[in-house]
């Protein structure tokens, strides 16, 4: 999670349920909600690399279908970067309005996914006019950059995260829900990107865009050359 701060909303009684909490869930979850993966290697790769959930919680095993909880058995439903990862997006929405009244929604953007282009996102999401939008990669013919994208892939694998750490208010969003989650499947590009894009002015920007790290880069680029034959 990118930006815990925009959680406001959790009552000191109230019961906190995390759907999909990966290797780090949220401090504040009481359950935590895991699918069960098909083999160990997917489960740590959905983990980010992590081979346990880091977290002494009660955790809940499903399918991924319906969610193991009454209507309303929570006060708050935690989804962090989870909802990019989901087929039937309208589904899984009404699970998470269904088992609590209130909640918090986080996920990458699609200049995110330009970048990076993570094979287990299978949506572009994003948040917009009080409705989030989706559209799912393969309706579009995004896939088309992959062997571009594989260079930027493995330049993050490697650590090289200076670009999304500079502009993370831009890459990944997060906003609090109530009620019913209004969703539309987007008809174009033009409903996954921010209407007024403002970058941030942050120091780790400046020194990107001044050259100061001109030579990581350099540095960077030479080592995924050298190791391409890894891909």
């Amino acid at each position: 999670m990118f930006f815990p701060e925009l959680i406001r909303s959790i009552g000191p009684k109230d019961r906190v349920l995390e759907v999909g909490p990966g290797g780090t869930p949220f401090p504040r979850a009481d359950v935590l909600l895991d699918r069960i993966f098909p083999d160990e290697d997917h489960a740590r790769k959905q983990r980010g690399g992590l081979d346990n959930i880091n977290a002494e919680k009660k955790v809940v095993f499903y399918d991924g279908g319906q969610f193991p909880f009454k209507d309303n058995e929570f006060d708050y439903v935690v989804c962090s970067h989870v909802i990019e990862h989901v087929v039937d997006v309208e589904f899984f929405l009404s699970e998470l309005s269904r088992v609590a009244p209130r909640g918090y929604i986080e996920y990458p953007t699609i200049y995110y996914e330009y970048l990076y282009n993570f094979s287990v996102h299978v949506n572009f999401v994003k948040y917009k006019n009080n409705r989030l939008h989706y559209l799912a990669k393969k309706d579009t013919t995004f896939n088309e950059f992959l062997p571009v994208q594989k260079f930027f892939y493995r330049s993050l694998e490697m650590g090289y995260s200076q670009l999304a750490d500079a502009f993370k208010h831009i890459m990944f969003e997060g906003f609090e829900w109530r009620g019913v989650i209004l969703v539309a499947r987007a008809t174009s590009i033009s409903d996954l990107v921010f209407d007024e894009l403002v970058v941030p002015k942050y120091q780790e920007e400046k020194a990107f865009l001044t050259g100061r790290i001109s030579d990581r880069i350099k540095k960077m680029i030479m080592k995924v050359c050298r190791n391409r034959a890894r891909w």
